[in-house]
């Protein structure tokens, strides 16, 4: 069966021949949404609840849906001392890109269908090294809003807690893909709200889905 374009290529091995191409749509438009991201949040006001909760451990597992990525790169700028995983078909070089922009050291090829497991045990690796992460656990193609577990083996396993993140942002534009992807526009009011931090163990597993679910949906347990 014949793949489609969107499939057809991993990100490291795109023909020659359309290789210039493709690197001035993944730096290019990287670029300029990494600008714009830049004149939001400058023109933009940023309320951060809760982050007293990051203080419990050196390294997090930053958690919150799809929907907020865009608020997400808004509000943080920087970063230090992350890795990510991330999908790796051609179309996403724009993300990775843009991870590069905001500082992320480490990026790990692989998501679900995609040598997703071999790709988690680096990430694995690396946040006992240490590092932080960011995962979106309705990604990377949904449902929307629904809990996928891997977050939670992802704690477990490398004994880094889960630290749950919901956004508001006001005004905002709402894309109608599958996550409902907010985004910001400048002389926006943006509120980041942070959880409890979590640390899933065999013992708490059922627990912790459950408060981490509620919290991202907009309750409190």
């Amino acid at each position: 069966m014949k793949k489609s374009i969107f499939s057809r290529y991993h990100v490291n091995e795109v023909p020659y021949a359309i290789k210039p191409i493709f690197y001035l749509y993944g730096y290019g438009i990287s670029f300029l949404v990494f600008i714009y991201f830049v004149v939001v949040h400058l023109t933009s006001k940023i309320e951060i609840i809760g982050k007293e909760s990051l203080k419990d451990s050196a390294n997090h597992i930053i958690c919150f849906w799809h929907s907020f990525i865009f608020l997400y790169f808004t509000v943080f700028l920087r970063h230090h001392r992350y890795a990510w995983m991330q999908h790796p078909t051609w179309y996403m070089k724009t993300s990775h890109v843009m991870l590069r922009y905001v500082g992320v050291r480490k990026i790990i090829l692989g998501s679900t269908g995609h040598t997703g497991r071999e790709a988690a045990n680096q990430l694995i690796g690396y946040l006992k090294n240490g590092y932080s992460t960011v995962l979106l656990p309705d990604g990377p193609g949904g449902p929307s809003f629904q809990m996928k577990k891997g977050v939670f083996h992802i704690s477990m396993q490398s004994n880094v807690p889960i630290q749950p993140v919901r956004f508001y942002s006001s005004p905002s534009i709402e894309v109608k893909n599958w996550d409902r992807r907010k985004c910001p526009i400048p002389f926006s009011t943006i509120t980041v709200e942070y959880g409890d931090s979590i640390q899933v163990t065999g013992s708490n597993f059922e627990e912790a889905y459950d408060s981490i679910s509620f919290f991202l949906n907009g309750k409190d347990t």
